[in-house]
């Protein structure tokens, strides 16, 4: 029996849960289901994320205090994640002893090893609200282009990327005051002394799926660099302990001590397990002695690799504790092939969601599309209620249907003595190693496939056999009887291996087969001569008034207009024309328009397709995507788009895309842009690159 630890990434107790958050806790809920069913022992837990700026903040918007507004959405957050029978065997706070202890417990060791270090830093500084001010609560006037109204890391008009201080005319979003320029002593956790550690950890004992280790290599190629663990009062967090007397109070920063709240999480259970049947040894899973005796995974999101997989495991191997067996990462939540949105009523709330809806619909519908690779996921609502209609009605629970009334009727509930199909039933049975395999290796899609394999063949039996018409025949008693009673046992099958995607379905089902236990090795010993119960219908069919009222109910305000897609805009370093001139045009769609361009004008731009050779992140650059674009000349070009945030690298490779190939080339911090990559939408809220047939010619231009 192997002992493993699993966790989710913590959810930050900021607001509430939706359904782009739940892939990743129902595919990690379904992984630990389905290794305790074959046998293993496995402790989930998890916690919300409870520090931080923002924390603070929506507190004091509130006007509540920030352990109030932790507490209520901690609440919230555990009630969302029963609905969907998220089974946490605790779930807990970074707000806690325990993650203090252990934050305090890891900074001093990293610190007595010589891994931390201070120096000052400059930044701008909120004299009203008393606050150092980070990039996203800082806007001003792009120091480029002139654009107003621009966030303090990255201008959305012309993408050109500066430093807060750069700004002109800068603001605070929180006091609309002038910030200062103001020195502030921080406290640095020295990564590149762990360099070549993270190099090798990362590439080995299949720690990481290969395209996360792919993508850390560029962070190792460009080097990585000291991370700043500390932020300034006033700060919702833990204090950096051991700092000097005549200092302000430092803190740490909350992705210090966020990851740490799995250890926190832990052993808050461990004091609970003692003196019961089921104790855990805190050690036994964290020291570094143990690494090998027990193991710990971590389900995350694509988003936050770079914390899990560099950051964590050389703030564990530097506090001399043991680093995880794996981090796993998965993709975003599409619904209908687009990015959530609340004006489409796609951006779906897990309480709104169900309200309407049951539960596990979703999970086998998450389980169906999820695989081990790092891929976005899409909730077709349409293929959705086609899927679970087709697949869990009509096959899984129609096998019982139509094969439990015979047997409680004319047999009082009595299965066969003996199998009638023995090799059918050693098939689905032994197919079970393969379903065990693919849970474990997070090949969800591939354990669905073969389940539903297995309830066609038990269809494809019973359809064969036309008990319903035997049973009318004379002489036919216990020629329905077998044929039922092999239904039967295929259904149970499908049970066991179901459980860990449906736990409330299977554990019904336990009802009516009259059986206790549905662990993998349960496959193994058929029902014979065994009675079941009168059949209850076990799931309803979904219908399309419910999504729709689904989709009405996560509608946002008819006046909204977050992600109403507009005119291309321009998403690199470069502009189609002056920021300034830009922002005076009217949009109003009943302004006449009296600023339109000649023919020749138009004829100036030259738009070509481009093949993105590559796509990647900027280091440094919270806003920006780098691309490598085959115009058709003799060289690739170099453009920089300001769409990291609604885009994944990934999305991008192999794409056909606008590129606008003769405006001036740009000197930008990161190096020079050379073109500009067209997408529609708001620069905002969402930005939407335009895509072009996969038969278009590369380098051809756009007329």
């Amino acid at each position: 029996m192997r002992e493993i630890l699993v966790t989710s990434a913590l959810p930050y107790a900021n607001g509430y849960i939706h359904l782009g958050h739940l892939v990743e806790y129902i595919q990690t809920d379904i992984w630990a289901r389905a290794m305790k069913a074959q046998g293993h022992q496995v402790t989930y837990v998890c916690a919300d994320d409870a520090h931080g700026t923002a924390i603070m903040l929506k507190a004091e918007d509130n006007g509540i205090t920030p352990e109030e507004q932790i507490a209520t959405v901690k609440a919230s957050h555990e009630a969302d994640f029963a609905k969907f029978l998220i089974e946490f065997d605790n779930y807990y706070s970074t707000h806690s002893d325990e993650n203090k202890h252990f934050s305090e417990l890891i900074y001093r060791r990293l610190n007595s090893a010589g891994h931390i270090s201070t120096r000052d830093v400059e930044q701008l500084f909120d004299p009203e609200k008393q606050l150092f001010l980070a990039d996203r609560f800082v806007k001003g006037t792009c120091p480029e282009c002139d654009a107003a109204d621009q966030y303090g890391d990255n201008c959305e008009v012309c993408g050109t990327t500066y430093d807060a201080t750069e700004l002109k005319n800068p603001r605070s979003t929180l006091s609309n005051a002038t910030p200062v320029l103001k020195i502030s002593k921080h406290y640095f956790f020295d990564l590149p002394e762990f360099d070549q550690f993270l190099q090798d950890w990362t590439r080995t004992d299949n720690r990481l799926q290969p395209s996360v280790a792919n993508k850390l290599q560029e962070w190792f190629d460009a080097g990585l660099a000291s991370w700043d663990i500390s932020r300034d009062a006033p700060y919702f967090g833990f204090k950096i302990p051991d700092t000097p007397e005549d200092e302000p109070d430092k803190y740490f920063y909350v992705w210090l001590d966020a990851p740490v709240g799995y250890m926190a999480s832990f052993k808050n259970l461990c004091e609970q397990r003692k003196g019961t049947d089921k104790p855990l040894d805190f050690d036994r899973y964290w020291l570094q002695e143990n690494e090998h005796k027990t193991e710990v995974y971590h389900f995350i999101g694509k988003d936050i690799v770079y914390f899990h997989a560099l950051f964590w495991p050389a703030m564990l191997a530097g506090s001399e504790f043991r680093t995880p067996t794996g981090v796993f990462a998965h993709g975003f939540l599409m619904v209908n092939g687009e990015k959530m949105s609340k004006s489409r009523g796609t951006f779906i709330k897990a309480e709104t969601y169900a309200e309407h809806l049951h539960p596990e619909y979703l999970r086998y519908y998450f389980a169906s599309k999820l695989s081990d690779k790092v891929e976005d996921i899409n909730l077709d609502l349409e293929d959705f209620m086609q899927k679970v209609n087709s697949d869990l009605v009509g096959k899984v629970v129609n096998i019982a249907s139509r094969s439990a009334g015979f047997l409680v009727k004319k047999y009082d509930g009595m299965l066969s003595e003996v199998c009638a199909e023995p090799r059918l039933l050693e098939d689905i049975t032994k197919t079970g190693d393969e379903i065990a395999a693919a849970y474990e290796n997070r090949e969800f899609s591939k354990a669905m496939r073969l389940i539903m394999h297995c309830a066609d063949k038990a269809n494809e039996y019973i359809d064969e056999k036309k008990p319903w018409s035997l049973a009318k025949q004379e002489g036919t008693e216990q020629e329905v009887q077998d044929v039922c009673s092999v239904a039967i046992n295929i259904f149970r099958q499908l049970m066991v291996y179901l459980a860990p995607v449906l736990p409330e379905l299977t554990a019904n089902a336990k009802g009516f087969l009259n059986i206790d236990s549905l662990s993998f090795h349960s496959r193994n010993e058929w029902l014979l001569g065994h009675q079941i119960n009168k059949f209850k219908p076990l799931m309803q069919r979904i219908e399309q008034k419910d999504v729709d009222a689904m989709v009405e109910a996560s509608k946002a305000s008819l006046g909204s207009t977050s992600d109403v897609t507009t005119a291309p805009a321009p998403t690199s370093g470069a502009t189609i024309e002056n920021a300034k001139d830009a922002q005076a045009k009217s949009t109003d769609s009943d302004t006449e328009q009296t600023d339109y361009i000649g023919i020749d004008d138009f004829s100036k731009v030259e738009m070509k397709v481009a093949h993105v050779l590559d796509c990647s992140y900027v280091e440094g650059a919270d806003k920006l995507l780098q691309f490598t674009l085959d115009v058709g000349e003799d060289r690739p070009r170099n453009v920089f788009s300001g769409i990291r945030k609604f885009y994944e690298p990934e999305q991008l490779l192999n794409k056909k895309v606008i590129c606008v190939t003769n405006l001036a080339p740009r000197k930008m911090k990161f190096g020079i842009s050379e073109g500009m990559v067209l997408s529609t939408g708001n620069p905002k809220t969402q930005l939407t690159v335009v895509t072009l047939p996969d038969n278009c010619v590369i380098g051809d231009v756009l007329a």
